[in-house]
């Protein structure tokens, strides 16, 4: 099936999903930072009229109303080998964890790698099911997030993350 995109809408917002044969290439929130240009998301789709649509909305509600913690819809992001590799550790941080871009540059090997780490993240496609949310700053404080913090907050605090919870005591 070509490059087809739809509308999902959901608690966090109406959500524009993109796909190709591959998989999910692409989930973007209302005034993303960083969304595809018009001619990058293919036709619009009715997403109830589509498999990999229809998986899509059931795994995103079960996940926001606390019953799912892993997403199994295939995905088809693409990017440089930097950024796939940053992605990749991405999915490796456990739900309801958090890591910083710091701690992410030192497992590359490079703590000064932290700053092209944060535009990896920033410039992750699949906000939500590469958890990006969960990398907060060197102590702790929610930055960078392509949908914006009070998305981010929202998505840590339905994980229980600790480091929301630490920073409502103060």
């Amino acid at each position: 099936m070509p490059r087809r995109h739809a509308h999902l809408p959901t608690s966090l917002g109406d959500l524009v999903v993109v796909a190709d044969d591959g998989g999910l290439a692409g989930i973007y929130f209302p005034g993303h930072w960083h969304p595809p240009s018009d001619d990058a998301i293919g036709v619009r789709v009715d997403p109830s009229s589509d498999a990999l649509f229809v998986q899509l909305d059931r795994e995103l509600g079960e996940y926001l109303d606390g019953r799912r913690m892993d997403f199994d819809v295939p995905t088809a992001a693409e990017g440089d080998a930097f950024e796939e590799a940053v992605w990749g550790m991405l999915r490796e941080i456990p739900y309801g964890e958090t890591i910083s871009y710091g701690e992410l540059a030192e497992r590359l090997g490079d703590r000064n790698l932290a700053r092209r780490v944060g535009y990896a993240v920033g410039h992750n496609p699949l906000s939500i099911l590469v958890p990006c949310h969960r990398v907060v700053g060197a102590d702790g404080s929610l930055t960078g997030y392509a949908g914006g913090l009070e998305r981010k907050r929202l998505l840590l605090e339905l994980e229980g993350a600790s480091a929301v919870a630490q920073r409502r005591l103060f």
